[in-house]
């Protein structure tokens, strides 16, 4: 139906749109995508004639055609829908209402056509007005009035705002009675230029059904949009423009939302491309929570005003204090973060100052009684002074033990992978207990605060294991999940836990070590899963989110 070719478009010798070239079917939708600046708007613009092409060519319909207005592009059915930035204040809409014919007004990227002095059903039907008689300029107001609740019925607006004037309408409301406008025409290749943040979460899924639904009746569709979850729902295809230039046309079912990422930005660095997806999936997810939490809101709002004055005072007492415990709450999680970085930093302390100051005098006094047994006659005495260099030896190797458990080096030069499998070779070695290490080998490396509370985690679950389960085997696994958080697996074949874990319980029984990594799990976001039955072994599971998250292929 559309195929544009080699369309470029020049903005005082500076190049905005560079030879794009695609084609669109009868019923296909197109997802367009690209970073500001990219072109997008401009191609809008050409393909609804607000301007004029440098060069290149737009057929339609297999004929070359040339727009000079939006309105003749109208006549061939192509609506465009932007965001409400602006509004028509003055205009004569007589010829309009008496006759039917077109205005001649042409609304741009600045201006919504959206008339302030007109109610909601005048600005929907503006121009498609409904009336008593053919041919008579009499219109039918509450047929008009019907019709506009039944519209606004469908994005689950109320249908009193059939009647309220466009100037008391809030941001999204406006751009709902700009697509009923255009959803109430029958069009044959509808643009929907970045109007899905402006809606709520709700109406944004009602918008996708419509576009589904406008597809299957045969209604070419090219949307705009940042929302790659949005795109890869309802979307044939995805164009991709770069700097003002095509630079992909995929196939939607045979893309990933990380390739295109890669596209928009020009790059498959993954330091610039995971923090934008990250971006992504959070936005969406948040704005999710955002209308959710809203609608509970309004219910909660609406439930208030149905009670009496007590009951309100009830609930906005239990709201202060709801929201006094988040503020402790969040307090209490600050200040344990820097206990914990604290007590870090004190074990790094006294770590390098045994090993700097105590061990290496201990090792001179070691070399100091080997001359004294070299020079001494005695055997008995040479006997004696071995077993104290003996002594000392053993010393050493407590204390350098002492040094690992309080800041292992390993993690500081060589990082968590490093760490965590010099851990477990030295516990097997040191319990007698067959240890199997699984690591990912594309774990990578993350902040120094997630590795240290990572290899205490696991070190306290070894300790564990040590002093309570009576365990022969052990499996010890660190791998990334499907959303890229880091999932840590021990797993003993021990005598288990008879009782279901209560951490309260532990915590005044004074077994703290579940505790604490329960304590270092929320601290960061993640969650612990206990398994475990009389006899059965026990499997401690942790999952962490990642600062660095991919999206998987």
């Amino acid at each position: 139906m559309l195929r544009v070719e080699n369309l470029s478009k020049n903005f005082d010798r500076l190049p905005v749109l560079k030879n794009v070239s695609f084609s669109l079917a009868q019923g296909e939708v197109i997802g367009l995508v690209g970073r500001q600046g990219a072109g997008k708007s401009t191609l809008f613009h050409l393909l609804n004639g607000a301007t004029s092409p440098s060069s290149g060519i737009i057929y339609f319909d297999g004929v070359p055609r040339r727009f000079s207005n939006r309105i003749q592009a109208q006549k061939f059915g192509i609506e465009t829908v932007y965001q409400p930035y602006g509004q028509i204040n003055r205009f004569d809409f007589s010829a309009n209402f008496l006759t039917g014919r077109d205005s001649g007004i042409e609304t741009t990227r600045q201006t919504s056509g959206l008339v302030e002095q007109f109610n909601v059903t005048e600005n929907i039907l503006l121009g498609r007005e409904i009336r008593k008689l053919r041919g008579f300029g009499i219109i039918d107001w509450d047929r008009m009035v019907e019709v506009a609740r039944e519209l606004l019925a469908e994005f689950e607006l109320p249908p009193d705002l059939a009647h309220e004037q466009v100037r008391n309408l809030s941001d999204e409301q406006r751009q709902v009675v700009i697509l009923l406008r255009m959803l109430y025409r029958p069009c044959r290749l509808l643009l929907l230029d970045d109007i899905i943040p402006i809606l709520s979460f709700q109406r944004q899924k009602i918008l996708l059904d419509k576009i589904k639904k406008l597809a299957t009746q045969g209604t070419s569709i090219i949307i705009s949009s940042d929302d790659l979850k949005h795109l890869f729902t309802i979307t044939d295809r995805i164009i991709v423009l770069y700097e003002g230039r095509l630079v992909a046309d995929r196939r939607t079912v045979e893309s990933t939302p990380r390739e295109i990422v890669e596209l928009i930005v020009g790059s498959s660095r993954q330091d610039q491309v995971s923090p934008l997806i990250w971006a992504l999936e959070s936005y969406h997810s948040a704005q999710q929570q955002s209308e959710e939490l809203r609608r509970t809101q309004i219910s909660l709002k609406e439930s208030l005003e149905a009670r009496n004055s007590q009951n309100r005072q009830l609930v906005e007492r239990l709201g202060n204090q709801l929201a006094a415990l988040d503020h402790l709450n969040t307090a209490l999680q600050a200040t344990q973060r820097r206990l914990i970085t604290e007590r870090e930093d004190e074990r790094k302390v006294l770590a390098r100052e045994l090993h700097d100051q105590v061990i290496q005098d201990l090792l001179g006094l070691s070399f100091h009684l080997e001359e004294v047994e070299g020079l001494e006659k005695s055997p008995v005495l040479q006997r004696d002074v071995a077993a104290i260099r003996q002594g000392i030896r053993n010393l050493v190797g407590e204390l350098r033990q002492m040094c690992s458990d309080l800041r292992p080096p390993t993690i500081d030069h060589h990082g968590l992978i490093a760490a965590i499998a010099s851990l477990a070779h030295e516990w097997a070695e040191r319990n007698d207990i067959q240890l199997q290490l699984e690591i990912d080998p594309a774990l990578g490396r993350l902040p120094e605060a997630i590795e240290l509370s990572v290899f205490r985690i696991v070190q306290e679950g070894l300790n564990n294991i040590r002093k309570h389960a009576a365990a022969r085997h052990v499996r010890l696994s660190l791998q990334r999940t499907s959303a890229a958080n880091l999932l840590v697996r021990l797993e003993d074949d021990g005598h288990g836990l008879a009782v279901p874990t209560n951490l309260a319980a532990l915590s005044i029984n004074k077994h703290f070590g579940l505790v604490g990594i329960s304590e270092r799990v929320a601290l960061l976001g993640g969650f612990m899963n206990i398994e475990s039955s009389k006899g059965n072994g026990t499997i401690l599971q942790v999952e962490i989110p990642s600062p660095y998250p991919l999206i998987a292929d």
